[in-house]
């Protein structure tokens, strides 16, 4: 009997520990609800910021609307750089300006040969090219020894070429650029992107430059032989991008660069990548752009 007793009274404990231990269960389950939700919010929260920014390689960078000026992306936008080969845009439109004759035959000097960093070119001395064809190659394939030889062989030579450049600079409101060659070879060629997207903006209205920055390939006739040159931006060449004007630039001061104007996400806009590092990193950021411009116009068209 005494045995029966203590084991009711056992399981009678038993039991109220039990129902001592539900209230207890219960919390912890609210708590561990709370945990999960705010998990997911913050991971919703977090989702919605990054769909906000893009990740870029580039030092500095400015997406700007064509027609309206509204301002996309901003990364160090005023931030002063080399812009090396992008210097070239400013040398066609001051070429373009003076009326000069384009049919007219030019021929490359040693004078044109980058003495000071060494960087290669096919057009050797003696080699004999339209103004046409130069300017043509210097846009498009970024030949350094063709934008030399159009500066040289403009009234009044190099010196008075470069002076055009920064008139011209002054005149389209680039407050913060300064040139002192026609190739971008030189680290005192500087500019702002703000400034860069005011010459793009300047460069698309001529339309050689237009169509000379964005074919694809040209061959031209040296010393009685082709030589073919392809152009140093690759998207030129892809189905998926629709560009109006095209530039590259690399030094080392200044790293890998690239400015567009091309139409994205059904909007007209003008893109300055600068000193970006590795040899294909302003093309991916050129892409990471497009596809985030794609998500927020896909985004914007799901939620109105």
């Amino acid at each position: 009997m005494v045995r029966w007793n203590e084991q009711t009274t056992a399981r009678g404990k038993i039991h109220a520990m039990q129902r001592k231990l539900h209230p207890l269960e219960g919390i912890v389950a609210v708590f561990a609800l709370f945990f999960v939700l705010a998990l997911t919010i913050g991971f919703a929260q977090a989702q919605a910021r990054a769909q906000k920014a893009v990740y870029l390689r580039s030092a500095a960078a400015l997406v700007q609307d064509a027609a309206t000026g509204e301002e996309v992306i901003n990364k160090n936008a005023d931030s002063v750089t080399p812009i090396a080969s992008i210097t070239k845009l400013m040398t066609a439109m001051v070429l373009i300006d003076r009326g000069l004759d384009l049919d007219a035959r030019i021929v490359v000097s040693r004078e044109d040969v980058d003495w000071k960093k060494g960087t290669r070119s096919r057009l050797l001395p003696g080699a004999i090219l339209t103004r046409d064809e130069l300017l043509n190659l210097a846009l498009m394939s970024s030949e350094n020894r063709a934008a030399a030889a159009l500066a040289r062989t403009y009234p009044g030579g190099t010196q008075a070429f470069v002076a055009a450049m920064n008139a011209k600079a002054a005149a389209l409101g680039m407050s913060d650029s300064e040139f002192v060659d026609a190739t971008g070879l030189s680290a005192n060629n500087v500019a702002s992107a703000r400034d860069l997207v005011k010459l793009v903006r300047a460069a698309h209205e001529y339309p050689l430059i237009r169509e000379y920055s964005t074919r694809d390939r040209r061959s031209v006739m040296v010393h009685g032989r082709p030589l073919a040159f392809r152009n140093t931006n690759g998207l030129v060449r892809s189905s998926q991008w629709e560009i109006g004007l095209s530039k590259t630039g690399y030094i080392s001061e200044a790293g890998r660069c690239l400015v567009m104007q091309v139409r994205l996400a059904s909007k007209e806009l003008i893109v300055v990548l600068l000193d970006s590092w590795g040899k294909q990193s302003r093309i991916g950021d050129a892409n990471r752009i497009k596809r985030w411009l794609e998500l927020q116009t896909a985004s914007a068209a799901r939620s109105s």
